[in-house]
Formats: C-alpha cells, sequence, structure tokens
C-alpha cells in the first residue's frame, strides 16, 4: 500500500481551475450541492462509474448542471497520483447572490457548476473484532424529495456524531421518527435473519450507499423496513461505506454478536468487486 497523501483540494468552476471557492457559493452558502467520497486503490477508482451515475442523478434531481466526466477524472488521477487515499467531489450549483432563489440562469440550464476535488488520507483500520455502537437520541426527518441523496446538508449527522466522545464507542445508529432503524451516522447498515441479509429503505431518509447497492446485488439482500426489535435479534449487522467498504459489528448496548460465516463470505465477495476491500488487505 502507498504512503497515505497529504491532504489536498482544488477548485473549478466549470472548465476553469479557481484558486479557492467562490465566496458566494450555493454549495457553503446553503447546502446546495452533492458530494461523492470515492476509495482510491493505488490512484485507481474502482466504482467511479456507479459514483458518477449517482452523481448524476442526484444533479437531475435538484437542477444542477454536470462538469465533463473526463476532465473530472483527469484531474482526479492527477491529484491522487497513484495513492491508496479517499478522493472527495463537490457538485455546487454555483455562485449566487443572497436568497434562496436559483439564479436565473441556473434555472435556464446555463449556469457553469463549481466542483471541488480533494484529496485525504485513509481513515484508520477498524477495530480488531468488530464495532461497538450506541442509539443515537436525534431522528432522521423524513423529506421523500432529498432522500437518498448524498447532498451537502449534513446537519443532522453532525448532531448525532456530536453526541458522544467515548472512544469505545465507533458509531451511532439512528431511526427515523416512527422509531426505525435507518443507518449509521456515516454508513448503511445490514443485519442477518436465517442466512437472509436486509436493509432498511432510503425512500423517505437516508443515503442511497454506493457500498450498500453493491452488497443487495452481491448478497441478495432484501430492502425492508427494520425496527429496533429485529435489528437485536439479528444473527449479525455489519455497517458499510465506500470508503471503508464491510464493518462488522460485535456490540450495540449489551447485546454481543460473535463472528459469523455469512459475514466472511460477503467480505469475499466485496473484496472480488474492489480491490481495497479484499479481506486481510486494510
Amino acid at each position: 500500500m502507498a504512503p497515505d497523501p497529504t491532504p489536498e483540494a482544488r477548485y473549478f468552476q466549470g472548465e476553469r481551475r479557481l484558486p479557492a471557492l467562490p465566496p458566494f457559493d450555493r454549495g457553503q452558502a446553503y447546502g446546495d450541492a452533492l458530494f461523492e467520497t470515492l476509495r482510491a486503490h493505488r490512484g485507481a477508482l474502482p466504482w467511479w462509474d456507479a459514483h458518477w451515475a449517482r452523481l448524476a442523478q442526484g444533479a437531475q434531481r435538484l437542477g444542477l448542471a454536470l462538469p465533463d466526466p473526463r476532465r473530472v477524472q483527469a484531474e482526479a488521477a492527477e491529484l491522487l497520483d497513484g495513492s491508496d487515499a479517499v478522493l472527495k467531489l463537490i457538485l455546487s450549483r454555483g455562485a449566487g447572490g443572497r436568497g434562496y432563489a436559483p439564479p436565473a440562469q441556473a434555472e435556464a440550464g446555463q449556469a457553469e457548476p463549481v466542483w471541488t476535488l480533494s484529496r485525504h488520507p485513509l481513515p484508520p483500520p477498524a477495530r480488531a473484532g468488530g464495532l461497538r455502537l450506541r442509539w443515537c437520541e436525534l431522528r432522521l426527518a423524513e423529506q421523500p424529495a432529498l432522500a437518498g441523496l448524498k447532498h451537502c446538508n449534513r446537519l443532522e449527522q453532525v448532531l448525532a456524531r456530536a453526541e458522544w466522545d467515548d472512544p469505545g464507542i465507533d458509531e451511532g445508529l439512528l431511526r427515523n421518527a416512527s422509531g426505525d432503524v435507518v443507518c449509521a451516522t456515516a454508513a448503511n447498515v445490514f443485519v442477518l435473519h436465517a442466512q437472509r441479509w436486509t436493509t432498511p429503505p432510503v425512500d423517505r431518509c437516508g443515503v442511497a450507499g454506493i457500498c450498500r447497492q453493491r452488497l443487495i446485488e452481491l448478497g441478495g439482500a432484501t430492502v425492508a423496513p427494520l425496527s429496533v426489535d429485529q435489528l437485536q435479534r439479528a444473527d449479525a449487522i455489519f455497517l458499510c461505506n465506500a470508503v471503508r467498504g464491510i464493518l462488522p459489528v460485535a456490540r450495540l448496548g449489551e447485546r454481543q454478536w460473535a463472528p459469523h460465516p455469512a459475514l466472511a463470505e460477503l467480505r469475499r465477495r466485496l473484496g472480488d468487486a474492489h480491490p481495497a476491500f479484499v479481506p486481510g488487505d486494510d
């Protein structure tokens, strides 16, 4: 594995490179933006197509213009320079004056998008033996117009993550207003019952994760509402995201889970789909 790179960011408007983010950028002012966080392996982005497809779908729903994907890929390759790293891509509607109404040129489809690429070191390895979780008090609001999107308004996740500073806790689970399990603060969740994996829907809140979708396909998982009781009674639990892959869960409160062979098999399949997630290759 190549050494972790030094963080670096680059800013663009359309085809032009900028020295800094525009001062009236709507992504910064209102969260009027989308983002993708990609795991780079030796400078390559194995799930680039899936990330770009999600970004394009989100941009269509929000009415954001897209930059040329070839330019983005070329800049990303130069920035990564063969490293193992995390690449973050932010796509904003662009600059605008005060007020929520999108600029007139954006409404006409003529705006040049502002986009940012940043390179970050890999996160530390997951806790040996599995993650330790807690329940978050914050409940996710339901807004179908934004559900599933990787939009830049992450205040719910910020508040949820601020609920604890115990180094013995790795992640927090979030529920919706009805009390059903949705996700963790920075990951999707899967549970196993009688050899069948289930993950909650994200059509009313939550993020449609890239790793989540790949694991649905690889493991034949069911998408269905998940109650707290169903989660507690699961034979195995894991979290996942596109940066860290599968993260087995060992404990939630007093409930504990031992390693499960079905999880080991799913990790092997994910390693076949992304070289950064080969088991034992963290």
